[in-house]
């Protein structure tokens, strides 16, 4: 059994900044790609960004230059530092992971997700 347990979704300013956190835990072998999305109401579950094993990013365009994702392999935790918050950032943050547990199972496992409103 494997979950994620996301963490720092809130009230924000428009221009304001935050960190979501993921973490990992269960029986783990390995993570592979670890990432987030976002689900605004009314539509589809979009990705965020998304970070390799080895560091490797990629990011929607809609959040380039604004949006850092990073990883820590030795505490199983993804992390997305959200800068020059925009209304429209406003969705619930899913959190993501590729996990091969110590049966040798790979799951694609999500987060219960957490709520980024953006407002004034």
């Amino acid at each position: 059994q494997v979950q994620l347990v996301e963490s720092g979704g809130g009230l924000v300013q428009p221009g304001g900044s935050l960190r979501l956190s993921c973490a990992a835990s269960g029986t783990i072998f390995s993570i592979n790609a670890m990432g987030w999305y976002r689900q605004a109401p009314g539509r589809q579950r979009e990705l965020v960004a998304v970070i390799t094993k080895g560091g490797s990013t990629n990011y929607a365009d809609s959040v380039k230059g604004r949006f850092t994702v990073s990883r820590d392999n030795a505490r199983n935790t993804v992390y997305l530092s959200i800068n020059s918050l925009k209304p429209e950032d406003t969705a619930v943050y899913y959190c993501n992971a590729q996990i091969t547990t110590k049966q040798l199972r790979n799951l694609d496992v999500w987060g219960q997700g957490t709520l980024v409103t953006v407002s004034s």
